[in-house]
C-alpha cells in the first residue's frame, strides 16, 4: 500500500473501532475475509421481548423463539384508509415488477408533488435488486440530492458502520426512503407527498421481497405501519408490512446527536434481531 494511502486507513481503522466500542461490540458476526465462509457467530439474544404497542394486532410469540417475527399469515392491519388502501391495490396490480421498471415509471424529471421545485437528483434506491434485507429511511439530505445516491453523508456514514458491524456490505443489502426527493431544508415529509412517492416504495418492496424491513426513524414506521407511535414505543418488537417483517430503529442521523448516544446500543439491539432472523 502506498505512504499516502496509510493515514486514511489508519484514521479509518480509528473510526470504526471507537464506533464498535460505543456500542459494546466484543464479539463480531462475521468474522471473515471477502468470498470466505463465515468463521462464527456468537448465540442469538433470546430475552424476553417486549409487550407489544398498543394497537398492534400481533399473533403469540413463538415458545422456541420470543425474537420471531409474525408469521406471514397474520398480516399487519394498517389503519390507514382508502388513499393508502388504492396505492397497495395499484402495486399489486404490476407483476413480475423490476426495479428497473419503477425507476423508468418515475422518469428522471418526475413532477407528480412539489418537491421537484427544490430537489437535484431523484434518490431511488442503492444496493442488491434480491436483498434479504431493506432499510427504509425518510428522505434525501444534500449529500444524497447532490449524489443521487441514499445515506451517502454523515448520517449515510453511521448506517454503513453499522451495516458492516453485521457483517454485512452495502451491495448485500437494499437501501432507500419514503420520498425520492429532498425535502426544503430536511423538513419531515408532508403526508401527500408521503402519499405520491408511496406506490413506488410499495413497488420496489414488492420486486426484492425481502425477508425482512428495517424501518428508520418514525417517518419509516408511518409509512409502513400506518401508526402513530414513536421509535421508542416501537423498537425492539417485530411488526409486518404486507406479509414481510418489519423491524423499527432509531434513524442514523437521531444516533449522531450528542445527547442520543445511549440509543447506539438499542439500535445495535434491534440490528441484532434483524441479523439473527435475516441471516440464521
Amino acid at each position: 500500500m502506498p505512504d499516502s494511502l496509510q493515514p486514511s486507513l489508519q484514521q479509518r481503522l480509528e473510526e470504526r473501532l471507537r464506533y464498535y466500542e460505543e456500542l459494546g461490540i466484543r464479539l463480531f458476526y462475521r468474522d471473515r475475509a471477502p468470498g470466505s465462509a463465515v468463521l462464527s457467530r456468537p448465540a442469538p439474544d433470546v430475552a424476553a421481548r417486549p409487550e407489544p404497542a398498543a394497537g398492534f394486532a400481533q399473533p403469540p410469540s413463538s415458545k422456541s423463539n420470543p425474537d420471531a417475527p409474525p408469521s406471514p399469515a397474520a398480516r399487519f392491519e394498517s389503519p390507514i384508509t382508502s388513499p393508502r388502501t388504492s396505492l397497495f391495490e395499484a402495486a399489486d396490480k404490476i407483476h413480475d415488477d423490476t426495479l428497473l421498471n419503477i425507476q423508468r415509471d418515475i422518469g428522471p424529471d418526475c413532477t407528480r408533488c412539489k418537491l421537484h421545485k427544490a430537489r437535484n437528483t431523484i434518490v431511488f434506491g442503492d444496493g442488491s435488486a434480491t436483498a434479504r434485507l431493506v432499510f427504509v429511511g425518510e428522505g434525501p439530505g444534500a449529500d444524497e440530492d447532490a449524489q443521487g445516491l441514499p445515506f451517502v453523508g454523515r448520517a449515510g456514514k453511521l448506517l454503513t458502520q453499522m451495516i458492516e458491524a453485521m457483517g454485512l456490505q452495502r451491495k448485500d443489502v437494499y437501501i432507500c426512503n419514503v420520498v425520492k426527493c429532498r425535502p426544503p431544508e430536511n423538513r419531515t415529509p408532508e403526508p401527500d407527498e408521503m402519499q405520491t412517492c408511496g406506490e413506488f416504495l410499495y413497488r420496489q418492496l414488492l420486486a426484492i421481497r425481502p425477508k425482512a424491513i428495517c424501518a428508520l426513524g418514525s417517518t419509516a414506521a408511518k409509512a409502513l405501519l400506518g401508526t402513530k407511535d414513536g421509535v421508542m414505543r416501537l423498537r425492539g418488537k417485530w411488526h409486518q408490512w404486507r406479509d414481510i417483517p418489519v423491524m423499527v430503529t432509531y434513524h442514523p442521523s437521531y444516533l449522531l446527536r450528542p445527547y442520543n448516544q445511549n440509543a447506539k446500543k438499542e439500535a445495535w439491539d434491534d440490528l441484532k434481531k434483524v441479523l439473527h432472523f435475516v441471516y440464521d
